[in-house]
């Protein structure tokens, strides 16, 4: 089970949050990873490759970083299952495609403009991790 966390989450949260006004108010931009990253590959549109460089180069680097500043290793459960992982990494990029965003574009950026189609996209796959959640634990008992 996942230990609960609230301080570590609230703190995370908020920097979340902060960086996707940040982006905003600097950049004029939604702080959307699938966005921000397929647009890292020609052919380039805008000359934003370097902000969307630093943004992906600041996602790499947060878990050094917290580990240099704290002392302790970053804790992270990655499954061993190479099928099961190529199988997931698809379904979230075929779904990132078909919603128009991921989850911290429709999540955070969207849901906080109030979007009514990032409420449904956010609803969904919610409701897809509950689901899996569910079945994975209860129903195949992992």
């Amino acid at each position: 089970m996942t230990e609960f966390t609230p301080l570590a989450s609230l703190i995370g949260g908020m920097m979340i949050g902060l960086s996707a006004v940040l982006l905003m108010l600097w950049e004029g931009r939604i702080a959307g990873i699938s966005g921000i990253a397929s647009r890292l590959l020609p052919p380039y549109r805008d000359g934003a490759f370097l902000s969307r460089f630093g943004f992906v180069i600041g996602l790499v680097a947060a878990p050094f970083a917290m580990m240099a500043l704290t002392g302790h290793q970053v804790e992270q459960t990655v499954s061993s299952n190479i099928p099961l992982m190529l199988g997931a990494g698809l379904l979230v990029g075929f779904g990132s495609a078909w919603g128009h965003g991921c989850t911290s574009g429709h999540g955070v950026c969207g849901l906080s403009r109030l979007s009514a189609r990032s409420f449904v996209a956010t609803a969904v796959f919610m409701a897809t991790a509950f689901v899996t959640v569910f079945f994975a634990r209860h129903v195949l008992g992992g």
